[in-house]
């Protein structure tokens, strides 16, 4: 076989895979319900953040736990009777402060390493980081580690009646 006749059956095949592969694509979507591929891999990606959080969780009760000398049970059923973790750490509580704005910075860190986060955000957050954490320590129905407290309720937009 000459070299174009070579040419061009390499050619043909090329083109003839490359359209049954779209062809064989666009059935394979064709046939699935709408959303499902997306739908499992949105599932995976949320299974997996929701794994980092309540490992990120764990580690901050871990971490509040150790440094006021107290059990998360204990800190846990002071938060929801309405104490502050600031109250609860008494005299620990800048060394709670400190240890709460260190692991907060490593995390920016490593969103940072992992290209999640540019360094001017990361500086960004680090700027207000002790001024967030002092405040969130001081809060009553912190978020760290106990109810979150009454929020008031929502969406209500007044009394129903006839309009003017």
């Amino acid at each position: 076989m000459s070299s174009k006749k070579r040419m061009a059956a390499v050619a043909i095949t090329v083109a003839a895979l490359s359209l049954g592969s779209i062809g064989v694509a666009s059935a394979h979507d064709k046939g699935a319900p709408k959303g499902v591929a997306k739908s499992a891999e949105h599932d995976a990606n949320r299974a997996a953040n929701k794994a980092a959080h309540d490992a990120q969780h764990a580690a901050m009760e871990a971490l509040v736990s150790t440094t006021i000398g107290v059990d998360t049970a204990t800190i846990k059923s002071r938060l929801a009777a309405g104490e502050s973790l600031g109250a609860i750490a008494g005299a620990k509580k800048d060394a709670l402060v400190a240890a709460m704005v260190a692991l907060k910075t490593k995390e920016i860190d490593a969103r940072v390493t992992a290209g999640t986060m540019t360094a001017a955000q990361a500086a960004a957050k680090k700027s207000e980081l002790t001024a967030h954490v002092t405040e969130h320590v001081n809060a009553v129905g912190g978020k760290a580690m106990g109810p979150k407290g009454d929020k008031g309720p929502k969406g209500h937009k007044g009394p129903k009646g006839p309009r003017s």
